[in-house]
């Protein structure tokens, strides 16, 4: 057939049907995608849609649910508990993040170089992230404990204190004992993922800089940070989400004391459903939450993408 012949037989709409390889091909490619389908669809679709359906009806734990859109969208403005930690979610999340990287990225190029000894500090930095969060908090909270916690001993016998410390008796110290706790759980693991980056760079660029005369500022800052960007955005990311939607640290370590200073947007979603059997009012907020991260996150990519 002349390709003349093929391009009018187009023209005319009748395409030649594929060959049945290829149609065995496809069908095969839709069985290996089922399962994964079948796993997002009904852990996350499903819940998606049954959430939503949730946000616009009066929900109550026993009982029938009725429709009441879209109050329950509406009294969110006249949730102070939420609007206040709406304040301090993005306080915390800005902290966290600045000090997080800056410890991971600290971390990472510490361990960047094979020399003696190197394996075993990598090890020890990335400990603590193979420690389940939970557990984390209640080490902390053990700790730090004013009544039977090894630190406050501790600081008094080598006279840094003359008496215990509020680690969680204040606002600040609260929220500074919680961000000692994320940096301990999650440096290492953020360190982790910049090492993979900072280990992707070819040597020869750093050989290069070196021969025409950089010196290590110069190689970090015209180097080592652009080629190192898309992992720092995958980090950064990551860190701004989990920040966002932190829960356990707040939950167990302070209780969202002390007088709901500490308390977070997911802590509130998690007072209206189990505590005030508002599930209607929680599932609203959740709505909420999850349209500000989608739409934070895509904000992000955007800007790590021009950027690189």
């Amino acid at each position: 057939m002349t390709l003349t012949g093929t391009r009018r037989r187009v023209a005319r709409g009748s395409v030649p049907a594929p060959p049945p390889r290829w149609r065995g091909r496809r069908a095969q490619g839709w069985l290996y995608a089922a399962p994964t389908a079948v796993i997002v669809v009904t852990l996350f679709v499903a819940p998606l849609v049954l959430v939503v359906w949730m946000s616009l009806n009066r929900w109550p734990l026993l009982g029938q649910a009725t429709l009441n859109a879209p109050d329950n969208y509406l009294k969110i403005a006249d949730n102070p508990l939420f609007l206040d930690a709406v304040g301090f979610t993005l306080k915390y999340t800005a902290i966290i993040t600045v000090l997080l990287s800056a410890a991971a990225l600290g971390l990472a190029l510490l361990v960047q170089e094979r020399r003696p000894g190197v394996g075993f500090f990598r090890t020890a930095f990335f400990l603590p992230g193979a420690v389940g969060f939970a557990t984390a908090a209640l080490l902390f909270y053990g700790m730090l404990n004013n009544d039977f916690g090894p630190v406050d001993p501790l600081l008094r016998a080598l006279g840094i204190t003359d008496e215990p410390v509020k680690w969680t008796g204040t606002p600040n110290m609260a929220l500074f004992s919680t961000i000692a706790l994320v940096l301990w759980r999650f440096a290492g693991f953020n360190m982790l993922i910049l090492l993979t980056g900072l280990q992707a760079i070819p040597v020869e660029v750093y050989e290069a800089a070196r021969s025409d005369g950089a010196n290590r500022w110069q190689i970090f800052t015209k180097i080592t940070l652009p080629l190192l960007r898309p992992t720092l955005a995958l980090m950064l990311i990551l860190s701004v989400t989990g920040s966002l939607l932190a829960f356990d640290q707040f939950f167990i370590f302070t209780n969202g004391g002390p007088d709901n200073s500490t308390v977070s947007m997911v802590m509130v979603i998690y007072r209206d459903a189990f505590f005030r059997f508002d599930l209607g009012g929680a599932a609203a907020l959740s709505v909420v939450l999850l349209v500000a991260l989608v739409a934070l996150n895509a904000v992000q990519m955007r800007v790590f993408r021009r950027s690189t």
